[in-house]
């Protein structure tokens, strides 16, 4: 770790009102506030070295220099781990950048990768599945999403609870995918699975309870099911009221 110090008092100067005195004292890991505080950043910031540099840049929305970063690692990549990692943080930068079919080129280099180095059931390959599910659906590319999220589905059901959060996410998104081409039946299914591991596995007025009433009553409304569809928007709102402040848009 680097020189840290402490800010002990300051204080306006006596002789010029426009310079502020400020006492310091040096500070190490043996601080309880520093290390708290470290530990929260290798929490937030994964990775060694020009790695986490990376992870760093990305989260502070420096796209181009963590793509420049990443494409001098790659560069100099020397085993199959360190560049399926590197494709997959370029997806990233070009996700955020919202260059979605670039994101995709990159993560499917990734996924061929982790493919052949992991087990088929992997729990890291559901999540780049889920990943570049989730990029397919941004561009609608329904059939292309529906196919990565079934994967992603797929591993979850195997290494998850049942009534994992995750796989409640999971069940949402392929429903959310069957919504948009129109399959509502399809869609409604893995909608109220997802309902069911959330009302068992979330307090009773989490917003991700909102979302899914939200979603099945929209997917009945769009079945012509108005009464059903009215009964789950209304207990949508019942939450949103009561988890949300009065100003919230």
């Amino acid at each position: 770790m680097h020189t840290a110090f402490r800010i002990v008092e300051i204080t306006q100067t006596p002789s010029n009102s426009r310079l502020w005195e400020v006492q310091l004292t040096i500070t190490d890991e043996s601080d309880p506030q520093l290390s708290t505080l470290t530990n929260r950043i290798k929490e937030e910031i994964s990775g060694e070295g020009w790695y986490r540099m990376g992870h760093l840049m990305l989260k502070l929305g420096h796209f181009d220099q963590a793509e420049e970063l990443y494409n001098e690692l790659l560069n100099s990549a020397s085993d199959d781990g360190d560049r399926a990692h590197i494709y997959h943080q370029l997806g990233r930068v070009r996700k955020d950048r919202g260059e979605y079919r670039e994101a995709a080129g990159f993560l499917e280099k990734s996924l061929k990768v982790y493919e052949r180095i992991l087990s088929p059931n992997d729990p890291e390959l559901a999540t780049m599945y889920n990943n570049i599910g989730l990029v397919y659906n941004n561009i609608g590319d329904y059939s292309k999403a529906l196919k990565y999220y079934e994967k992603a589905n797929k591993i979850y059901e195997i290494y998850l609870p049942p009534t994992h959060p995750e796989l409640a996410i999971s069940y949402n998104n392929i429903g959310g995918v069957y919504d948009s081409v129109g399959e509502y039946s399809e869609a409604l299914e893995y909608y109220e699975k997802s309902l069911k591991i959330r009302e068992i596995s979330l307090p009773a007025n989490h917003p991700d309870l909102a979302t899914s009433y939200n979603n099945i009553g929209i997917t009945y409304y769009e079945m012509y099911e108005y009464s059903k569809a009215l009964a789950y928007l209304e207990k949508a709102l019942s939450i949103k009221q009561k988890s949300l402040s009065s100003t919230h848009p």
